[in-house]
């Protein structure tokens, strides 16, 4: 069964793109709290070598919830395939409840897999939003989706305390507050999903003829997916190994959790809150520009961390958003190109494969980035970054 494209209606756009923007918040704000409490209860429960296992098997269950997804919206809708995603992630985050209150490892690992799968769907939210406008507006569309995760990203950290007290008061472990509160929000999330369109609408209000689809490695090749692909990768690898070893690095130089909530919280802010200018960029000057630019950006942040590794006051701060903000840039153009470049009868399921690659890239780097930081400390990780940031360079100026 092809993809099924009707008009949407300028009412119908703005209320899907409500719902779009409300899922990934909550969604967002929902994987913030549950993989910090799921963290803290596996190294209380199993000793601290099992503190990374939950992150990693959220890590796993979003791979596999893009890839899914993507399937799912290639052979029903994109609506669907997000409701299943959600009730999915609801499922898996009572398992993962479950697992908090009595302490339990295992429930809690299949919980925190399956809220994954909710959050690789939300991820592909963005592209949703995309059909819903003419393709000159596609990055502004997909870049107001990624925005929204500057919601969870202030929510969820603030959300933690008071939701462990709350639990707490009932008679229950601290930490399974946070993880209750996250099955409220992907419950929220669901809710929100059913206010989309049964079929997403096509540009210009037109319905376009559905062709069968392509093999996915034929379309992988494409200069377009290839590019987009490389530069989403090499740009998520940079991130994610820099973000996970600056706590590492402030600690060693004695800072405490204040000092790494604000660096943190200037990366969040990179990652999130300037992505519609992201996607401004995209629509004017197209998907490789934004591409581009971020690599810049992250070859600056990196050479910034290389420069001044122990200025917690401003140094690291304007690394760490320059890191956040080039990944941004990278991420809205390469899901720019994915969202225009590709026919209509291909779009689904690769931009699912794109998105689970990138995402099995983050579990990758977070390991390698540990093993560089203990070989040659903090500047190490930085130099490699910097140098795998330029990754999708050739493939830009072979295009250009």
């Amino acid at each position: 069964m092809g993809i099924t494209v009707v008009a949407a209606p300028a009412g119908t756009r703005t209320r899907s793109m409500f719902g779009l923007l409300a899922g990934v918040a909550f969604v967002n704000t929902a994987m913030v709290g549950a993989s910090t409490a799921a963290s803290l209860i596996a190294s209380e429960s199993s000793g601290p070598a099992w503190g990374g296992v939950p992150n990693a098997a959220t890590v796993l269950g979003t791979a596999l919830g893009a890839l899914s997804s993507g399937t799912l919206m290639a052979r029903h809708s994109r609506r669907f395939a997000l409701l299943v995603m959600y009730c999915m992630a609801v499922t898996g985050g009572v398992v993962a409840f479950a697992g908090a209150v009595t302490g339990t490892l295992a429930p809690l690992l299949a919980g925190m897999v399956l809220l994954g799968l909710g959050n690789g769907g939300a991820q592909l939210s963005r592209y949703v939003a995309a059909e819903l406008y003419p393709e000159n507006r596609r990055g502004f569309a997909l870049s107001a989706v990624v925005w929204g995760g500057t919601v969870g990203a202030l929510a969820g950290p603030a959300l933690i305390a008071p939701a462990a007290a709350g639990a707490e008061r009932l008679g229950l472990p601290g930490l399974s507050g946070p993880v209750g509160v996250a099955v409220l929000m992907i419950a929220a999330a669901l809710v929100s999903t059913t206010t989309l369109p049964r079929a997403v609408a096509g540009p210009g209000g037109s319905e376009e003829p559905v062709l069968p689809p392509s093999p996915v490695r034929t379309v992988l090749r494409r200069p377009a997916v290839t590019t987009a692909l490389v530069a989403m990768v090499a740009a998520q690898v940079v991130m994610v190994a820099l973000m996970v070893m600056t706590p590492l690095q402030l600690h060693d130089h004695g800072h405490g959790l204040d000092v790494v909530a604000w660096v943190l919280s200037a990366h969040m802010i990179g990652m999130f809150a300037l992505a519609p200018v992201s996607g401004r960029v995209a629509d004017r000057w197209g998907g490789r520009a934004a591409i581009g630019a971020g690599v810049v950006t992250l070859v600056l942040a990196a050479g910034t961390a290389v420069a001044v590794p122990t200025a917690h006051v401003v140094g690291l701060p304007v690394a760490l958003f320059l890191l956040g903000y080039g990944w941004n840039l990278v991420f809205v153009g390469g899901s720019s190109l994915l969202s225009r470049d590709l026919p209509i009868e291909d779009r689904s399921r690769v931009q699912g494969v794109v998105d689970a690659l990138v995402w099995g890239a983050s579990g990758l780097a977070s390991l390698s980035a540990g093993q560089l930081f203990g070989s040659g400390g903090f500047a190490l990780v930085a130099v490699v970054a910097g140098v795998l940031a330029l990754a999708p360079l050739p493939l830009l100026i072979r295009r250009g």
